[in-house]
C-alpha cells in the first residue's frame, strides 16, 4: 500500500547549495517536513555536479512528514548560457543578439533534456532548445 502524498513542491536549487534559507526552508516547512535531512540528501545527491549548475527538483510530501524527491536535468536557458558563454539572456531577443550557439551544441543539449521534454526523439527536442535559444536572444551557426 503506498503512502498518501499531501503535497508536492517544486523548487530550483543550486548543486551543493541547499540550505534551510528559502526558499527551501518555507517551502518544506510550513508542510513540517524536517528540512535539515532534505538539505543534507540533495547536496549528498548533487557532490559530482559541477559548481553553480541549477538543479530542479520535485519534491513529494507524505502524510507523515516523511518526503521523497526527484531531480530533473538543468534547465535548458542554463544550459544554454553555459554552452555560448553569457551571463544572461537579451532583453530584447529579436533585437539585440547576446551569443551564439552551434547546432551540435544545441543536440547535445538536446540529448541531455530529452528525458524532461514533451518530445518523442532527439530531432523533436532539438526544435525545442533552438525556439529556446532564439528566445534567448541566441543566434544559432549553421554548419
Amino acid at each position: 500500500m503506498s503512502k498518501e502524498i499531501i503535497a508536492r513542491v517544486k523548487l530550483q536549487i543550486v548543486a551543493k547549495q541547499a540550505s534551510p534559507a528559502p526558499p527551501v526552508g518555507p517551502a518544506l516547512g510550513q508542510h513540517g517536513v524536517n528540512i535539515m535531512q532534505f538539505v543534507r540528501e540533495f547536496n549528498d545527491r548533487t557532490s559530482k555536479l559541477e559548481e553553480g549548475m541549477v538543479v530542479p527538483v520535485i519534491i513529494s510530501i507524505f502524510k507523515d512528514k516523511t518526503f521523497t524527491f526527484l531531480m530533473k536535468t538543468p534547465p535548458a536557458s542554463y544550459l544554454l548560457k553555459k554552452a555560448a558563454g553569457i551571463a544572461k539572456g537579451s532583453g530584447m531577443p529579436n533585437k539585440d543578439k547576446v551569443g551564439r550557439v552551434t547546432v551540435q551544441q544545441i543536440e547535445d543539449i538536446a540529448r541531455t533534456k530529452l528525458p524532461d521534454l514533451n518530445a518523442n526523439d532527439v530531432a523533436a527536442a532539438v526544435k525545442i532548445i533552438e525556439g529556446t535559444a532564439k528566445n534567448m536572444g541566441l543566434e544559432i551557426i549553421r554548419g
